[in-house]
């Protein structure tokens, strides 16, 4: 049955120019092991780094051949090389760089959280509007293989009517790689399962209703959520599930989707997550009534990390190109942050919360 295969251009849609220059705010992890080995790979030009570290900026530098390290924020925006300032920094701070940025007439690509409170967000968006430039937000695991082939799936009406979804991901993460983030009072939505937010939204919109638990594992010293249940509910009836926890210790860890619809089934693995954080392609199986007895099994070879990080700014420059906005743009992001605020405020009230109760 292979004439039945559909086909599966999953790889980020790429510019016509690859030559609009890039200024880093940040030199950690995931500018390191994430963007930069991202951007090298897709030809972006990178013109120089800043970070409140200059030693680490420099270390950066060297490792990736970035020709120029910038004292602080405002000289990398009074480069006229620079276009797109990249943002990689606390979420608390990310708004303060974004009125830097906006004043000084450069586009962003802000990492994500967008921000630690949903009125930050509502004003980097505002700040962008009305200074004219784009804004976008790098919720990459869009352009993870498995999620996006998904979503294609989805278009081409294999899954019909769509009725379930789920995202399980049991792990033990080292939080030692992030102990800012350990030692915050959010941690488990806001800085993980907020991909999983973000993925889930881009493939059914967003849910009328949320209703989330989160818990720690006995032992834990973080005041934070560290393993969570959240259920969506659709006003179609379709129902979603994300269910994580970082502390795992048995050697029996996964990390899964399924998305289950009248016409058909989607599911597969999330490679990152077997082998953190240098991880393996996911795998991705469908069926359909077309065939009911037969499972497709799609190759997928890119990775979600640094692969998927090509995506965000591609797409950034596609909508420079096209006079359009970026497909993760700070606007769209806003309908992210509000589940992921959503969710928080049901785990505080112990109810079920519309995401539309978030607002700034």
């Amino acid at each position: 049955m292979p004439h039945l295969f559909p086909e599966l251009d999953y790889l980020p849609k790429m510019p016509r120019t690859i030559s609009h220059g890039i200024g880093i705010v940040g030199a950690g992890g995931i500018v390191n092991y994430a963007h930069l080995p991202a951007y090298k790979k897709a030809g972006f030009k990178v013109v120089g780094i800043t970070d409140k570290n200059i030693e680490q900026a420099e270390r950066t530098a060297k490792q990736h051949g970035i020709s120029k390290v910038y004292a602080n924020v405002s000289q990398l925006l009074s480069d006229r090389d620079v276009v797109i300032a990249d943002v990689a920094v606390y979420p608390s701070e990310q708004v303060d760089i974004v009125a830097q940025a906006t004043a000084a007439g450069k586009h962003l690509l802000c990492q994500k959280p967008f921000a630690d409170e949903y009125a930050k967000g509502v004003r980097s968006v505002e700040l962008a509007e009305q200074a004219n430039v784009k804004i976008a937000v790098n919720q990459q695991m869009r352009w993870d293989a498995g999620i996006r082939c998904a979503r294609l799936l989805i278009d081409k009406g294999w899954l019909g009517i769509p009725t379930y979804g789920t995202i399980q991901v049991h792990c033990k993460t080292d939080w030692s790689m992030w102990p800012w983030i350990y030692e915050d009072n959010r941690l488990e939505i806001m800085f993980h399962s907020i991909h999983y937010v973000d993925s889930l939204r881009y493939l059914f919109g967003e849910p009328a209703m949320v209703f989330t638990s989160g818990a720690r594992a006995p032992g834990e010293t973080t005041q934070a959520e560290t393993k969570t249940l959240s259920i969506w509910e659709y006003s179609s009836g379709l129902q979603v599930l994300i269910d994580v926890c970082h502390t795992t210790w048995q050697d029996d860890r996964y990390a899964i989707f399924r998305l289950e619809g009248t016409e058909g089934v989607i599911k597969g693995t999330i490679g990152l997550m077997y082998n953190y954080p240098t991880g393996r392609p996911d795998t991705l199986e469908f069926m359909s009534k077309r065939n009911p007895d037969y499972w497709f099994s799609a190759r997928l070879q890119s990775r979600w990390i640094p692969d998927a990080c090509i995506g965000p700014m591609a797409s950034w420059m596609c909508a420079i190109e096209d006079n359009s906005e970026p497909e993760s743009s700070g606007r769209d992001n806003l309908r992210t942050l509000q589940i992921v605020f959503a969710e928080y405020r049901s785990i505080a009230e112990k109810r079920a919360i519309r995401p539309d109760e978030i607002t700034g």
